[in-house]
Formats: structure tokens, sequence, C-alpha cells
């Protein structure tokens, strides 16, 4: 895990980097994206140092997503959206790059019609048999829950 007092978030978060706070909640903070994809993409992030959604308390992520119900809507009305991308790097090999858990909220409007995350990707034909595999590997684990 990266040192905190390393961590560009940590030092938004202590007020030591400007930044562009739009909200803030008792576990998160959110901010306009220095480097934005387009027009109010915005960064919610949490206010304890933690890299992955697994490591955040259920208070924590109650009080994130709270806080991204209710900035979804207010981020798309104000650049004349009707839509978001609403997207998590749950890690490094999921192409997060500051290892600090955070949400990007990036409106869209009608003319971003190729957004759609499978557009990111080289789609795979996965034959039904791996998929039934995949599905059993992942309800043995989540069953006694």
């Amino acid at each position: 895990m990266m040192n905190p007092n390393q961590c560009v978030f940590c030092e938004i978060i202590k007020g030591n980097i400007k930044s562009r706070k739009i909200h803030e909640t008792e576990h998160s903070i959110a901010i306009l994206d220095a480097f934005p994809l387009k027009k109010g993409h915005s960064l919610l992030i949490s206010k304890t140092h933690r890299p992955k959604i697994q490591d955040l308390s259920s208070i924590e992520i109650s009080d994130i997503f709270s806080a991204l119900h209710f900035l979804t809507e207010k981020i798309e009305k104000a650049m004349d959206g009707s839509s978001s991308l609403i997207s998590i790097h749950n890690g490094k090999d999921a192409g997060q790059e500051i290892p600090h858990f955070h949400v990007h909220i990036i409106p869209a409007s009608e003319s971003n019609k190729n957004m759609s995350i499978h557009s990111l990707f080289d789609k795979k034909d996965i034959p039904a048999d791996e998929l039934d595999e995949y599905w059993r590997k992942i309800s043995k684990l989540t069953e006694s829950v």
C-alpha cells in the first residue's frame, strides 16, 4: 500500500493541494478531476486511504454511495447531460492509477453514445461451458453470504 503521506488524494483531503471541491461528507470528498476526460468529470474520493472497495468499511461504503447518488444528478444537470458514466478502477490491474479508492463521475449526453463499457474492451466470445465454470466459482464464494 502506498504511503498516505505520498498520496495526491490524501494531500487534497488535508488541504495541502488545491482542488475544486464540489461536495464533502464525513467519509468522502468530491472534486472536479484536474485532468478531465469530459466537461464536469468529477471524482468522489474516500477520505480513508484504502486502495480498493473491499478495504473500506460498510459505513464508509454507504456514505460514499449516498454521496454518489446525490452528486450524479447534480453533475449531469450542471453539464446539460442526460446520463453519466460511473467508473471504479478497483486495483492496479483494473487500471487504477492512484491506489486510493475513488469513483469517476463523467457526465454524458446524447452525443456520447460510444461511451458503452463494451466499447472500451475487445469483446471475447466465451463458450457457455466456460461461463458456467466462472458462475460456479463465483457462486461457491457468495452462497454463504
